[in-house]
Protein backbone atom coordinates (compact mmCIF):
# COMPACT_ATOMS: atom_id res chain seq x y z
CA UNK A 1 0.00 0.00 0.00
CA UNK A 2 2.04 3.37 -0.83
CA UNK A 3 -0.69 5.21 1.48
CA UNK A 4 0.87 6.44 5.23
CA UNK A 5 -0.53 4.18 7.94
CA UNK A 6 -3.61 5.34 9.33
CA UNK A 7 -2.64 6.01 13.28
CA UNK A 8 -2.81 3.91 15.74
CA UNK A 9 -2.60 0.39 14.11
CA UNK A 10 -4.11 -3.05 15.53
CA UNK A 11 -3.61 -4.83 17.46
CA UNK A 12 -5.37 -1.89 19.96
CA UNK A 13 -5.50 -1.36 23.36
CA UNK A 14 -7.73 0.33 25.96
CA UNK A 15 -5.98 3.85 24.68
CA UNK A 16 -5.48 3.60 21.15
CA UNK A 17 -9.37 2.15 20.20
CA UNK A 18 -10.62 4.92 22.26
CA UNK A 19 -7.92 7.44 19.86
CA UNK A 20 -9.25 5.45 16.80
CA UNK A 21 -13.37 6.17 17.73
CA UNK A 22 -12.51 9.62 19.04
CA UNK A 23 -10.61 10.16 15.32
CA UNK A 24 -13.32 8.95 13.10
CA UNK A 25 -16.09 10.79 15.55
CA UNK A 26 -14.13 14.15 14.80
CA UNK A 27 -13.83 13.08 11.18
CA UNK A 28 -17.92 12.33 10.54
CA UNK A 29 -18.26 15.63 12.39
CA UNK A 30 -16.41 17.43 9.84
CA UNK A 31 -18.69 16.28 7.21
CA UNK A 32 -15.93 16.02 4.37
CA UNK A 33 -17.12 12.85 2.57
CA UNK A 34 -13.70 12.57 0.60
CA UNK A 35 -11.83 13.33 3.67
CA UNK A 36 -13.80 10.52 5.52
CA UNK A 37 -14.08 8.12 3.06
CA UNK A 38 -9.63 7.82 2.99
CA UNK A 39 -9.85 6.58 6.50
CA UNK A 40 -11.32 3.20 4.70
CA UNK A 41 -9.32 0.75 2.52
CA UNK A 42 -9.64 1.42 -1.16
CA UNK A 43 -11.79 -2.44 -1.20
CA UNK A 44 -13.75 -1.66 2.46
CA UNK A 45 -16.87 -2.75 2.54
CA UNK A 46 -19.83 -1.85 4.24
CA UNK A 47 -23.48 -2.34 5.33
CA UNK A 48 -25.08 0.82 6.91
CA UNK A 49 -28.64 -0.32 8.10
CA UNK A 50 -29.79 -1.98 4.64
CA UNK A 51 -27.69 -0.21 2.13
CA UNK A 52 -24.53 -2.26 1.52
CA UNK A 53 -21.35 -0.55 -0.06
CA UNK A 54 -17.76 -1.12 -1.20
CA UNK A 55 -15.05 1.18 -2.19
CA UNK A 56 -14.20 4.71 -1.21
CA UNK A 57 -15.98 6.35 -3.92
CA UNK A 58 -19.27 4.32 -2.90
CA UNK A 59 -18.30 5.55 0.82
CA UNK A 60 -17.89 8.83 -0.34
CA UNK A 61 -20.97 8.94 -2.13
CA UNK A 62 -23.62 7.84 0.35
CA UNK A 63 -21.67 10.21 2.71
CA UNK A 64 -22.96 13.47 0.00
CA UNK A 65 -26.62 11.89 0.18
CA UNK A 66 -26.25 11.46 3.63
CA UNK A 67 -25.18 14.55 4.45
CA UNK A 68 -27.63 16.61 2.16
CA UNK A 69 -30.48 14.87 3.81
CA UNK A 70 -29.54 14.95 7.74
CA UNK A 71 -28.63 18.82 8.39
CA UNK A 72 -27.03 20.42 11.29
CA UNK A 73 -25.57 16.70 12.55
CA UNK A 74 -23.94 16.53 15.28
CA UNK A 75 -22.40 12.97 16.12
CA UNK A 76 -20.83 11.10 19.64
CA UNK A 77 -18.92 7.85 19.46
CA UNK A 78 -18.49 6.16 22.43
CA UNK A 79 -15.70 2.70 22.71
CA UNK A 80 -17.77 -0.40 23.42
CA UNK A 81 -15.46 -3.27 23.08
CA UNK A 82 -12.17 -4.10 21.39
CA UNK A 83 -9.90 -6.89 20.85
CA UNK A 84 -6.81 -7.37 17.70
CA UNK A 85 -8.13 -5.73 14.91
CA UNK A 86 -11.66 -5.17 15.88
CA UNK A 87 -13.46 -2.42 17.43
CA UNK A 88 -17.17 -1.93 18.57
CA UNK A 89 -18.65 1.19 19.01
CA UNK A 90 -22.00 2.80 19.82
CA UNK A 91 -22.84 5.99 18.79
CA UNK A 92 -25.84 8.80 19.10
CA UNK A 93 -26.26 11.70 16.26
CA UNK A 94 -28.89 14.47 16.44
CA UNK A 95 -30.41 15.71 12.88
CA UNK A 96 -33.25 17.79 11.18
CA UNK A 97 -34.66 16.83 8.12
CA UNK A 98 -35.42 19.43 5.26
CA UNK A 99 -38.96 20.58 7.16
CA UNK A 100 -37.49 21.44 10.45
CA UNK A 101 -37.52 18.20 12.09
CA UNK A 102 -35.50 16.68 14.47
CA UNK A 103 -33.86 13.27 15.45
CA UNK A 104 -32.01 11.16 17.42
CA UNK A 105 -30.29 8.58 15.74
CA UNK A 106 -28.93 5.31 17.84
CA UNK A 107 -26.80 2.93 16.76
CA UNK A 108 -23.77 0.17 16.68
CA UNK A 109 -21.11 0.06 14.50
CA UNK A 110 -18.59 -3.02 14.64
CA UNK A 111 -15.74 -2.07 13.16
CA UNK A 112 -12.53 -4.75 11.15
CA UNK A 113 -8.94 -3.18 10.22
CA UNK A 114 -6.33 -3.84 7.90
CA UNK A 115 -2.60 -4.15 8.90
CA UNK A 116 -2.32 -0.72 8.21
CA UNK A 117 -5.10 0.81 10.48
CA UNK A 118 -7.53 1.41 7.23
CA UNK A 119 -11.59 0.32 8.03
CA UNK A 120 -11.88 -2.28 5.87
CA UNK A 121 -15.04 -3.96 7.49
CA UNK A 122 -18.01 -1.61 8.97
CA UNK A 123 -21.49 -3.06 10.10
CA UNK A 124 -24.17 -0.55 11.22
CA UNK A 125 -27.23 -1.01 12.59
CA UNK A 126 -29.41 2.34 13.68
CA UNK A 127 -32.48 3.57 15.02
CA UNK A 128 -33.95 7.24 14.27
CA UNK A 129 -36.15 8.45 17.13
CA UNK A 130 -38.25 11.98 16.75
CA UNK A 131 -37.40 14.58 19.05
CA UNK A 132 -38.37 17.69 20.04
CA UNK A 133 -36.03 20.29 19.01
CA UNK A 134 -35.93 21.55 22.58
CA UNK A 135 -34.88 17.64 23.84
CA UNK A 136 -31.45 18.45 21.56
CA UNK A 137 -28.81 17.33 23.64
CA UNK A 138 -25.73 18.14 21.35
CA UNK A 139 -25.43 22.06 21.01
CA UNK A 140 -21.42 22.39 19.89
CA UNK A 141 -20.81 24.64 16.80
CA UNK A 142 -20.39 22.59 13.76
CA UNK A 143 -17.09 20.52 13.44
CA UNK A 144 -15.62 18.24 16.13
CA UNK A 145 -16.94 18.07 19.87
CA UNK A 146 -15.38 19.84 22.31
CA UNK A 147 -12.89 17.94 24.39
CA UNK A 148 -15.51 18.98 27.56
CA UNK A 149 -18.54 18.29 26.10
CA UNK A 150 -20.65 15.35 27.69
CA UNK A 151 -19.98 12.09 25.95
CA UNK A 152 -23.10 9.60 25.91
CA UNK A 153 -22.75 7.77 28.77
CA UNK A 154 -22.32 11.10 30.88
CA UNK A 155 -25.70 12.41 28.67
CA UNK A 156 -27.20 9.19 30.01
CA UNK A 157 -27.66 8.34 26.28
Amino acid sequence: MSEAPRLPLPPFTAETAAQKVRTAEDAWNGRDPQKVALAYSPDSRWRNRAEFLQGREEIAEFLTRKWSRELDYRLIKELWAFTGNRIAVRFAYEWRDEGGNWFRSYGNENWEFDEHGFMRLRIASINDLPIAEGDRLFHWPQGPRPQDHAGLSELGL
